[in-house]
């Protein structure tokens, strides 16, 4: 099917990772394939234009923009023309992905959330992830969740704390608790061969096989493992059973990741007879059940209750670091995924922080990352600043927290919003001022209807353009009429630029 594109029609959808290339037009040239997600962050099968219209398939769908046209698959639903690109996205999301008044949990949002991986990478253990916590909480950074990443359990597949590295792991959690602290766990749908629950899952049929019937191995990034078959009802019982030992020692929810779509193969032999993408889905409706919970990685999760954080970024001032953090999460939140988390604030390729730290790392880009997941729905660090930073430098850091802590009850209610109604609430500028010159802008971003948001992503940059849309706008108790024009404005003293709409 031809899709003739509208003149000065504008589209933004489909993989999370495209984020710095939206939105497409009758000039580009690009294929971008939903059928199989072989990317390392969200995708959804769909794409909404300025002029209203979108394009939808269950399963994917191919897309070809060249030529003044996008050639889809002829079974593609294509909308008729809407209004605009907000009116064409809530008739998408209302008809093939409604959000069902949920939401992750509350404090995901209300604080900061802390990771143990950059500071422990696989060497996770009672004594250091307590004094983790304490040093958050002894540098002045408030209590929040503590993630506590790879490395904590015995292997994969067994899902119990690792007894040479936890001595009493129940008393660990009491002690994170009484600090403050809700703890989740790092998890995967992947079990070490030559174990004892690969045999169980051997014996109990819940694995995927290869197309010989035999235990399928995957090569992931951390060597080779079986895969559990989420289409087996009896392998998700089985994880279950696990993660519910885990919560009655007191632990709170999990983080869920791998499930990537490409770590499963067409010929995969599965209880269900699934594909690559159901693999990936039905591992991400698993996590629903528990309000505190983190995803990477999903294919057509849009309005799911979940925390969808942005892939590793690298502690860079390119797209694939700081560069893409505004694009990718406004395209998050495009496709259906409001519930973001800019990544870990600095970027969470460890070996920035490790291997290459005195060759890489920039303070000014961490302090300017933490600016920006300051006003974005949930904000993580795992690089401890207190550690990284200088003295000034940290102090910007908590200046940044107590930003969020002003913006916060409007945050909330977008959140809350979200769960109901299903907006973004990282939204382009498109989304709010239809018919201003604005569908190209991708570095500023309005948070829900009321605030526009300018970071810095520019190393040695204390200015940048800002594009103040028609009306009436403050920034600090200072009124200024727009006739909607570009203005070069100064940080100042601020972590951010902002814009109050009145």
């Amino acid at each position: 099917m031809k899709i003739e594109c509208l003149r000065n029609e504008f589209w933004y959808g489909g993989l999370v990772k495209d984020g710095t290339k939206m939105p497409f037009t009758g000039d580009s040239n690009i294929s971008v394939d939903t059928r199989i997600n072989t990317t390392p962050n969200q995708a959804m099968p769909l794409f909404v234009s300025s002029k209203g219209r979108y394009i939808w398939k269950e399963d994917g769908f191919l897309a070809n923009f060249a030529n003044g046209a996008i050639e889809v698959d002829d079974d593609c639903i294509v909308s008729k023309e809407l209004g605009s690109l907000k009116e064409a996205y809530l008739a998408a999301m209302q008809k093939f992905f409604p959000f069902n008044n949920e939401t992750p949990a509350g404090l995901l949002f209300e604080k900061p959330i802390y990771n143990t991986w950059i500071e422990l990478t696989f060497f996770q253990n009672q004594d250091d992830i307590l004094k983790y916590a304490k040093g958050i909480l002894d540098n002045g950074m408030p209590e929040g969740v503590l993630m506590i990443d790879d490395g904590w359990a015995e292997y994969y597949g067994d899902w119990s704390f690792h007894t040479g590295k936890f001595k009493d792991p129940e008393s660990m959690i009491k002690k994170l608790h009484a600090m403050g602290f809700k703890v989740m766990l790092w998890v995967c749908p992947f079990i070490s061969a030559d174990t004892l629950k690969f045999r169980e899952a051997l014996a109990k049929d819940i694995l995927i096989k290869d197309a010989t019937g035999s235990p399928y191995m995957l090569r992931w990034w951390n060597g080779y493992s079986a895969v559990l078959d989420m289409s087996n009802p009896e392998a998700v019982k089985w994880l279950k059973g696990q993660f519910d030992s885990l919560m009655e020692l007191g632990v709170d929810g999990f983080k869920f990741d791998a499930g990537d779509s490409f770590f499963y193969r067409e010929d995969n032999k599965t209880f269900g007879n699934t594909t690559p993408n159901e693999q990936s889905i039905l591992w991400e409706k698993f996590g629903e059940q528990y309000r505190y919970n983190e995803y990477r990685v999903t294919f057509k999760a849009g309005g799911a209750p979940v925390l969808q954080r942005l892939c590793d970024k690298q502690h860079s001032w390119n797209s694939e670091g700081i560069g893409g953090l505004i694009p990718d999460a406004l395209l998050q939140g495009i496709t259906g995924h409001p519930f973001s988390c800019p990544d870990m604030i600095g970027g969470g390729e460890y070996v920035n922080f490790h291997e290459a730290l005195k060759e890489r790392f920039d303070e000014e880009l961490f302090v300017r990352h933490c600016a920006i997941a300051a006003l974005m729905p949930a904000m993580q660090f795992s690089a401890a600043p207190y550690r990284l930073l200088g003295k000034d430098n940290y102090k910007k850091v908590l200046e940044c927290i107590k930003l969020r802590e002003k913006y916060l009850d409007y945050i909330l209610e977008l959140v809350n919003e979200a769960g109901s109604k299903g907006e973004p609430i990282i939204r382009y500028m498109a989304y709010e001022f239809p018919g201003e010159p604005v569908e190209k802008i991708i570095d500023q971003f309005m948070l829900g209807e009321k605030y526009l948001v300018a970071p810095i992503y520019i190393k040695g940059e204390t200015k940048r353009k800002v594009y103040l849309p028609k009306g009436q706008w403050k920034r600090n108790n200072e009124i200024i009429s727009s006739n909607g024009e570009t203005l070069e404005i100064s940080l100042g003293e601020d972590p951010l630029i902002i814009f109050e709409r009145t």
